[in-house]
Parts: structure tokens; C-alpha cells; sequence
């Protein structure tokens, strides 16, 4: 066996808005696994370890998520006519090109263009067919609170009223 990838998590005082925010604006790719719930697919993930400065901060157990990409002022230039504003422009961090942006639910990111060469890598693999037709009802659920539960089983015509698509759409897939 060996770890395969990396799953994060925002945890957000409006995570509904949060994630339209992901889907609308930063056009981020997802599986709707129900009940307004998306995963965010994206193509690469790294991971690096930091350490504590000199006044002990952050501190430990503090986690923080970047964005990265290979344009920095063309990628925050997409972003704003999107609609996502930027605390700065971008600037020079030494290891990149670095700038944050705000999401719903007080989420701050870091969006930065590397200087230093990241390895290529494979094209993702295509999702196993038996795996990409199983209904939404047969995959495990994310454990949701009592509030949420209820709109896990609105019918899928629901979700759709509620501006949520029912599954990944190969345009969706694209972004």
C-alpha cells in the first residue's frame, strides 16, 4: 500500500458560500458526493513542513493551505475579473511569487507561482468505470450534522432548485 494523494479540508463559518466560491469563481473541479457536499479535484497536491520562528509561531498543529500555479499575474488577473479579491498583489517571497485572497467563511489563501522547478507529473488516471457508476446513495457519506443530514435526502430535483448539480459534469472535469 502506499498514500496516493492529499485531502484537505477548510473549515468555514459558511461553507455553502465557501463552496460555491471554490466551483463559481476559482472554477476549481469537484464531485458532488450529495447533499450540497463537493470534493474539490485537483490535479496536484505537495506537501512541504515548516518550522516554528523564533517566537514560536505559528503554532504547532497549525495547518495552511496554498494554491499554486505557473502564472501568478496572469492566474490573479482571471481570478479578479471573476470576482475574487486579492489582499495584495503579488510579491517576491524568495521561494515565489506570493499573494492571499479571502474566501466566504474567513478562509484566507496563499496563491503563489514557485521559483524553484516542481517535477512533472503523470496525467491523472481516469476514474475505474464500475467506480464512476455507482449512485450517489451507494457511496460512503461524509458524517454531517444532525442539521445537515435532512439536506442529504432531498431528492436529487431538490439539489438541482438548489443550484447544486446532481453529479460531475465533463465541462466541470475541464476547469
Amino acid at each position: 500500500m502506499a498514500i496516493k494523494g492529499l485531502h484537505g479540508l477548510f473549515y468555514s463559518s459558511d461553507a455553502e458560500a465557501t463552496r460555491a466560491f471554490f466551483r463559481d469563481l476559482v472554477k476549481l473541479p469537484f464531485t458532488d458526493v450529495g447533499g450540497g457536499w463537493l470534493i474539490f479535484d485537483l490535479p496536484e497536491a505537495d506537501l512541504g513542513v515548516h518550522p516554528l520562528d523564533e517566537q514560536g509561531q505559528p503554532a504547532a498543529n497549525t495547518h495552511d493551505v496554498s494554491f499554486y500555479c505557473d502564472d501568478i499575474q496572469g492566474t490573479v488577473a482571471d481570478l479578479r475579473a471573476r470576482g475574487v479579491e486579492f489582499k495584495q498583489d503579488p510579491a517576491d517571497h524568495g521561494y515565489g511569487y506570493v499573494t492571499y485572497f479571502t474566501a466566504p467563511g474567513g478562509i484566507e489563501v496563499q496563491l503563489y507561482e514557485p521559483k524553484y522547478d516542481k517535477p512533472k507529473r503523470a496525467a491523472a488516471k481516469p476514474a475505474k468505470k464500475s467506480a464512476a457508476k455507482k449512485p450517489v446513495a451507494k457511496r460512503a457519506a461524509p458524517k454531517m450534522p444532525a442539521a445537515k443530514k435532512s439536506a442529504a435526502k432531498k431528492p436529487v430535483a431538490k439539489r438541482a432548485a438548489a443550484k447544486m448539480p446532481a453529479k460531475k459534469s465533463a465541462a466541470n472535469k475541464r476547469r
